[in-house]
Order: structure tokens, then C-alpha cells, then sequence
């Protein structure tokens, strides 16, 4: 049975964990055949667990649900007990969603003919603008790693000055890139050596769903990458296909959380709100692109977005400029 049967779902706050079959069949099947992230597979597995358990009347006796005698009146309860467990639109929408494709599954299956989550209306819900940073704010971001470890050096916070311009020359790079290429902080720490083109300045990416894609690495981040590269030997000399691109002090791939500790730093140096994340980088890739008239087609290819649709709420983001502009500019505003 998959790693994932086993995975606690926090928000149901269970001690025990739940075993339906026909529920870890799906999540075996969206890890296996439809490439989802591990985060989708939990994210659906909190959710499905969460209507079997309303189903059982969450009796910790039983364990397999009766899915085919589900109707819509119970699709309708269940959606019911959502509400008045005042969970957020976006959370209710997620669930019945989940339920939706859930469903999909068993009648592919042959366990259920029909899907009793089709009938209920999606909850609408407004998309809150993506946050992101103007040019000057991204060009004080990533200036700061260099001053945040020269005055952690001057100060004896660092171990050393090697340790200082080793953390100084990899963070550089690694904010370059991400803004280079507008890509998710996993995607750039998952970077090895074989993935990078240096000589025509593209990337490999591996995004969601294991989807390939290629990226830019404009001329700072190629700068960047070259003044990191012989730091990074000091500790680490392979420079293999299979090395991860940015490494730890122990010289192996460095993770998300180590880096975000650093990041907060170099958002107070940079004056910056300290709830920025790298991932405004991304959303500031994508704004900066079409407020210079990218076509959306060509920022949704570069985003790796399955779906117009969602690279089309930076168009709002722009929009959103354009009247400000217009508001401070235009007599008649």
C-alpha cells in the first residue's frame, strides 16, 4: 500500500489513520499516472478522508465507506457541514472539488455510475491579487546578500569570511535565478549542473507534475552563477550532470527552509515587507514581463502554467498599475 495511505491528516485532527481502500487507490493513482506533487496528493487525501469520515458519522470502527450509495442529498450534507464549520470559500471549493475528481475516479473504476458532486454549484470565489515587488524593490533584494554577509562578518556572526562570500556568492545566484527564469524556490533548489545551458542561457526546469520545461538565464544570473561557481568548489569540486547546483555548507543540496531563513534577512536589509516571499519573485517576473508587453501565450510558457487562465490574474496585477497611472497622470481622472 502507498506511503501516502499513511499520511496524518492534520486538519481532521486524527490520531488514527484512515484506510479505505478505494481512497488510497486515488491517491496512489494521482501520484503514479497523473504526476500530481506531493502536496496535491495530501492536500486530496485530507479532503476525501475528511467526507469518508463524514460519511462513517467518523466511527473509528469502520474503515471501508459504502461510496456507491452516496447521493446527492449526502454530497449536499456533506457540502452543508462544510459551511457551518466556516471554513473560507477557496477551502469549500477545494473540497468539492476534490470530491469531484474523486469521483471521476471511481466511475472510471467501475465502483460508482454516477458522480453526486457534479450537481452542486462551485463556490465563487475572488482570486486576491498576487503580491509583488516593483524593479527598484527587486533590485534592492538582490543586492542585499552581499551586504547582509559582510556586516554578518564584520560582527562574528558568520563563521568565517570564506563561509561569509560562500553564503553571499550561492544566495546571489539563487535570487537571479528565480527571477531570471520567474521559478518556484523548489524548482531552482532542484537545479543541477546538467540542467544548465551557460553557453545559450537556458535552464531545464522540473515543475509541477514533472513537467519539463526550459527557461532563461539572463545575463545577471549567468554573471551570478559564474562568480558562485568557484566558491561552491571550495566545498563541493564535482561539477557532475547530477550535482545539485546549489549546495549547503556540507556541500549537499541545499533545502527551501535553510534558504527562506535567509531570506528574511535580506528583506529587512532591502526595506522590504517581511511578509515577501520567494515566491514574489515569481509573481514579479510575470508582472514585469507583461507590463513591458510580453504576450500572455509566452509568460505562460515561461511560468509553466497548464491553464491561460491562471497566468491571465497577472493581467489584473497590470491593469491594476495602469489606472494608478492614469489616476495620478490624467487631468480629468
Amino acid at each position: 500500500m502507498s506511503r501516502i495511505c499513511g499520511t496524518r491528516t492534520k486538519e481532521m485532527n486524527m490520531s488514527q489513520t484512515f484506510t479505505d481502500e478505494n481512497v488510497c487507490r486515488f491517491l496512489e493513482y494521482l501520484e503514479a499516472e497523473r504526476n500530481s506533487s506531493a502536496h496535491t496528493v495530501e492536500s486530496y487525501g485530507i479532503d476525501v478522508r475528511q467526507c469518508a469520515l463524514f460519511c462513517l458519522k467518523r466511527d473509528p470502527a469502520e474503515q471501508q465507506v459504502d461510496w456507491k450509495a452516496m447521493n446527492v442529498y449526502d454530497a449536499r450534507d456533506f457540502a452543508a457541514k462544510l459551511t457551518t464549520d466556516e471554513l473560507s470559500k477557496s477551502s469549500i471549493t477545494r473540497k468539492l472539488s476534490a470530491m469531484r475528481t474523486f469521483f471521476r475516479f471511481l466511475m472510471r473504476e467501475e465502483v460508482v455510475t454516477e458522480n453526486p458532486f457534479l450537481s452542486l454549484n462551485p463556490q465563487h470565489r475572488s482570486r486576491p491579487l498576487p503580491k509583488y515587488m516593483t524593479v527598484d524593490e527587486v533590485s534592492r533584494l538582490l543586492d542585499a546578500p552581499k551586504a547582509v554577509w559582510d556586516e554578518h562578518f564584520t560582527l562574528g556572526v558568520s563563521k568565517d569570511e570564506e563561509s561569509a562570500e560562500f553564503a553571499s556568492a550561492r544566495d546571489s545566484a539563487l535570487l537571479e535565478v528565480i527571477y531570471s527564469g520567474g521559478l518556484r524556490i523548489s524548482e531552482a533548489l532542484g537545479l543541477n549542473f546538467g540542467d544548465l545551458d551557460l553557453i545559450s542561457g537556458v535552464m531545464k526546469i522540473r515543475g509541477k507534475g514533472r513537467k519539463e520545461r526550459l527557461c532563461a538565464l539572463g545575463h545577471p544570473a549567468l554573471r551570478a552563477i559564474k562568480a558562485y561557481r568557484p566558491i561552491r568548489k571550495k566545498i563541493q569540486p564535482s561539477e557532475h550532470s547530477t550535482m545539485p547546483v546549489f549546495i549547503n555548507r556540507f556541500g549537499t543540496r541545499l533545502t527551501a527552509r535553510s534558504f527562506q531563513r535567509n531570506f528574511k534577512w535580506y528583506l529587512e536589509q532591502a526595506n522590504l515587507p517581511p511578509d515577501m516571499t520567494p515566491h514574489k519573485l515569481r509573481h514579479s517576473f510575470a508582472t514585469h514581463l507583461l507590463d513591458a508587453g510580453a504576450d500572455l501565450r509566452s509568460v505562460q510558457a515561461l511560468l509553466g502554467h497548464e491553464n491561460l487562465s491562471t497566468t491571465q490574474i497577472y493581467t489584473h496585477i497590470s491593469t491594476e498599475r495602469m489606472k494608478q497611472i492614469y489616476a495620478k497622470a490624467h487631468p480629468h481622472a
